[in-house]
């Protein structure tokens, strides 16, 4: 990749009727991962979050408390930026769609697809889920015994005036796109799954509603209608960045989204962008280069409910990370989640083994063993490789082979392979001290220039592995950094936005004589409180 190639990534726009949970903290926190990751290859990044705020349930949730739509998004907005924040999001910008830049752009790209004649005037009749707010074909309808996919809830048959987006002339167009570029779709069980869909042919779909009460993006030209929710949400991507010093980021590069809204990230939204691209003006506007849907969280086995008592709010994941650390969280939802096509279970017992044995027992003591032998065999200050440990030799090789997983799993947003391939060096510390036994050698003063070696490729993996960690743990890597005498990484972070990966993970960057400090456990091992 290019240092220099500007990157975007995006997440789902979040509804304001309620508060956020797993899920939203789940998916900005990949996108988080991401985006540090870029970063700290030295791109140009550009990540985006934020809420989606005209949906018919805002009203309805609104006027449940005695509040108007606009006072009640308000509230709900302030508390998601709120929570990304105290989560330590790195997004750098946050929308919303009640916002006058937001709103004003919508209008015009609308304006233009109707000069184009991509959205006409028509009349509708179908099956709506009033829950997701979209109208569900027919023959799914019937499949899903012409109830809400979602929450189960019936589906009500309804017949309207609306205005249209020509979705069937793209049909061809987005076929052809995904076979020319496989991965503008992932994980690939998602592109089957899109692509079959598609091959059933394509209707035209609403992108207009009556009755909205004045909470929405007027429709150019008909004030009667509002523009429907989901082509005013989707618009956000690019209403963000259309502006002279934030075109450089168009297209996406991902749009990071959970598996329920697929349908209209991986087919709707680029045949609107295709529509687009062919008017005057807009040639500059492309299709993201990739979608990436990822699976749902379960709790403890089970599909989460409120009345089942195992939902993952706010509060049980502030209680995480008040128990835990943020860094931990991160690290278990990173290395423990739904990326792939299968739902994940958050499980207490399950976080606790992660904890203990991969940040506790596993990169926490490895630190710690590491920094303790130094600081007493060699007063605190790193000493020089000086002689050849036979055992030594694979090391440094390991380290380079670790780095190439580990690029090769987060260009492909596999978090947890990533993060197995930065653990797997530090295994590999553990793995060299138990072999060679450092803590006998020293008691032969011949062998000290050994253990010296020794002490020295252990804190050379383990920097390395902390390099590869931080986009995951960025707080506890900045902390290990400053016991290494690595803190100019985290000034470099801090003052240019941006690391350089690949100099950063040379073998031998550590120099001797290095002060390398210990302090209190990184991840102190938790002991469950006895019932």
């Amino acid at each position: 990749m290019s240092q220099t190639q500007p990157y975007y990534i995006t997440t789902p726009i979040y509804y304001v009727n309620d508060q956020p949970h797993i899920g939203h903290v789940y998916s900005t926190t990949v996108a988080d991962i991401v985006a540090r990751y870029r970063r700290l290859c030295g791109q140009d990044v550009f990540f985006l979050t934020g809420v989606d705020e005209h949906a018919a349930k805002v009203v309805d949730a609104a006027a449940q408390r005695g509040l108007s739509a606009q006072q009640w998004a308000d509230r709900n907005a302030e508390i998601f930026e709120q929570t990304f924040i105290r989560f330590g999001m790195s997004n750098n910008d946050f929308i919303r769609t009640s916002q006058d830049r937001h709103k004003t752009r919508v209008q015009q790209y609308v304006q233009a697809l109707m000069q184009s004649g991509d959205v006409y005037q028509g009349e509708y009749e179908g099956w709506y889920d009033a829950g997701q707010e979209e109208y569900v074909p027919d023959n799914k309808a019937k499949e899903y015994d012409y109830k809400s996919p979602i929450n189960g809830k019936p589906l009500v048959k309804r017949a309207e005036k609306n205005y249209f987006f020509r979705l069937s002339k793209y049909q061809h167009a987005l076929l052809s796109q995904l076979e020319e570029n496989p991965q503008a779709v992932q994980p690939d069980a998602r592109r089957n799954e899109v692509v079959a869909r598609i091959r059933e042919g394509l209707n035209d779909v609403p992108i207009s509603r009556t009755g909205a009460g004045g909470w929405g993006i007027a429709f150019p030209g008909d004030e009667q209608h509002a523009i429907y929710v989901w082509i005013d949400a989707l618009f956000n991507y690019l209403t963000t960045v259309d502006a002279d010093d934030r075109r450089r980021y168009w297209p996406a590069d991902v749009h990071l989204i959970a598996k329920d809204i697929l349908w209209f990230h991986a087919v709707i939204w680029p045949a609107v962008l295709m529509a687009l691209h062919q008017r005057p003006g807009y040639e500059w506007v492309r299709p993201a280069h990739q979608v990436y849907a990822h699976s749902f969280w379960i709790s403890e086995g089970q599909k989460m409910s409120k009345s089942l008592g195992n939902f993952v709010d706010l509060a049980k994941l502030d209680h995480y990370v008040a128990t835990f650390g943020l860094d931990a969280l991160r690290f278990f939802l990173a290395s423990s989640g739904p990326l792939g096509v299968n739902d994940s279970d958050f499980a207490e017992a399950r976080f606790i083994d992660v904890y203990n044995s991969e940040l506790a027992n596993g990169l926490g003591n490895c630190a710690s063993r590491v920094s303790n032998m130094t600081g007493r065999y060699f007063d605190g200050k790193l000493p020089a490789a000086i002689v050849h440990v036979p055992e030594s030799e694979p090391y440094a090789n390991a380290a380079t082979g670790c780095v190439a997983r580990y690029r090769q799993a987060m260009d492909k947003l596999q978090l947890d392979k990533a993060a197995a391939a930065a653990m797997e060096l530090v295994r590999a510390v553990d793995s060299y001290i138990e072999k060679t036994q450092p803590f006998k050698m020293i008691k032969d003063p011949a062998k000290k220039p050994d253990v010296a070696t020794i002490l020295y490729q252990c804190a050379e993996c383990i920097r390395i592995a902390s390099v590869l960690l931080w986009p995951i743990m960025p707080a506890k890597m900045e902390q290990l950094w400053d016991r290494l005498g690595c803190s100019s990484y985290t000034a470099a972070l801090a003052n240019r936005g941006r690391g350089d990966l690949d100099a950063w993970t040379q073998w031998g960057r550590l120099q001797p004589d290095t002060p390398i400090q210990s302090g209190d456990p990184l991840f102190p091992r938790y002991q469950p409180p006895k019932a």
